[in-house]
């Protein structure tokens, strides 16, 4: 009798035995994958002939996914650049086109208008989607955040003319309750929530160093 060895390039091998399709998600993520999971508010075991929890949760989580905010604003004639205040000029006031109502420089922050009484979650549940059973990390939660595309001028004067906002795919890191702010981190091009270095940014960015 003799022990059995296991070749060198296992997982190499195991890699080429593609049998057929599978299930599995193959796409890499920093989101844990309840993230993305709905609230749905319906009894847990329904009634025969009723749909069944998991099943109306993914078709709701299928169709949320198809939705676009930017686009959803377009259909109701919103440019998203114009939803963020700017510096006021005096010298170069908007002209009235013809026909149309008076253009008046935008002033008021979105915070004003900001309503969440038909929230589904509170910004603490937010924020708890990013822990995993079993795990002590708290991972980043996918959203969409207004964003200038240049981040140093972003920083340095946010109500700059020159500066063009979009809906940007972002992890959500954090909250402060005090302000009522969420802190975001741009994803990369492969939607990943990474540092400088390259890691995944756990806990809100928090690390032992501080």
């Amino acid at each position: 009798v003799t022990t059995f060895k296991m070749p060198e390039n296992f997982g190499s091998i195991l890699d080429k035995q593609v049998i057929g399709p599978t299930t599995e998600n193959l796409i890499k993520s920093d989101f844990p994958v309840q993230s993305f999971k709905p609230k749905v508010q319906i009894a847990f075991q329904g009634l025969p002939g009723h749909c069944p929890w998991k099943i109306e949760v993914e078709r709701r989580r299928q169709l949320y996914l198809t939705f676009d905010i930017a686009q959803l604003l377009a259909t109701k004639g919103i440019d998203s650049n114009q939803l963020m205040p700017r510096h006021y000029d005096p010298d170069n006031m908007p002209t009235i086109e013809e026909e149309k109502d008076p253009v008046f420089p935008i002033y008021l922050p979105l915070k004003i208008f900001d309503n969440n009484e038909y929230d589904c979650r509170t910004p603490e549940e937010w924020i708890s989607l990013g822990l995993e059973p079993g795990s002590h990390d708290r991972k980043p939660v996918p959203g969409k955040a207004l964003l200038p595309t240049d981040d140093v001028l972003g920083h340095e004067d946010p109500k700059s003319p020159k500066l063009i906002y979009k809906w940007i795919d972002v992890g959500v890191l954090d909250y402060e309750k005090e302000t009522e702010l969420y802190l975001v981190h741009k994803t990369d091009k492969n939607g990943l929530v990474r540092d400088e270095e390259g890691r995944p940014i756990l806990n809100g960015g928090i690390t032992p160093e501080g």
